[in-house]
């Protein structure tokens, strides 16, 4: 009798024993299937990571070949009306009558009753001479440019050329709005207007884009 009940006991304690060296089997092995997953978060985190910065990167480069080039760029204010940023809200007349580096080129327009016509005009390009453009002029010939309307309107209308050129489409000969071509050569950030250097390039204001150049081009007199 006793023998029966001490062979149930123990087989009873065999059978608890093997439930239990299961379960512990079945937990031990499950721990390990984690590991998998965060690696995996990780990657994506990683890849996440990279593809921003590449992002960023591109956005940057972008950003920088938009930018005004030159340097005569320096001399342009860096705040206000004047600066690059208040320039490109502005149509082409305006915006440069804000800019100090243009204010010869701006009583020129004014003497000329042009500021109207280039502000109302959308799309076009615009090379600008510097104050110190004009000086190389003799003073006593500004003076009579200045106070001839029809040859000062045929002087100025020969800086502008229809479309807004990119510094990747300026090289070229371009037909300008005195009937007149200008060649431009060049790449990159250097670029000659006929004999004409481009000393701040892709000035944009709200019509126009503007290269700002150190002479005065002079249309052929043929």
């Amino acid at each position: 009798m006793f023998s029966t009940r001490s062979k149930t006991a123990a087989a009873l304690l065999c059978s608890a024993a093997i439930a239990v060296s299961a379960s512990a089997c079945s937990s031990s092995s499950s721990k390990p299937s984690a590991a998998p997953a965060a690696s995996s978060s990780s990657s994506m985190a990683a890849a996440g990571s990279s593809s921003s910065s590449d992002m960023s990167t591109s956005t940057s480069t972008a950003n920088s070949a938009d930018a005004p080039f030159g340097t005569a760029c320096s001399a342009v204010p860096t705040t206000g009306a004047g600066s690059f940023t208040g320039m490109a809200t502005a149509p082409v007349a305006t915006a440069a009558s804000n800019n100090p580096v243009l204010s010869t080129l701006v009583t020129a327009v004014q003497a000329a009753g042009l500021a109207d016509t280039l502000n109302n005009t959308q799309g076009i390009t615009v090379f600008a001479p510097t104050n110190d453009a004009f000086a190389k002029i003799p003073a006593a010939t500004l003076k009579s440019v200045l106070a001839d309307k029809a040859q000062l309107t045929k002087i100025l209308t020969y800086h502008v050329v229809s479309g807004r050129l990119t510094p990747s489409q300026l090289a070229g000969t371009h037909t300008t709005l005195e009937g007149g071509t200008v060649t431009v050569s060049g790449s990159g950030q250097s670029f000659k207007v006929n004999d004409a250097n481009v000393v701040c390039g892709n000035v944009q204001t709200a019509n126009a884009t503007v290269y700002i150049v150190d002479s005065v081009l002079m249309p052929p007199t043929s």
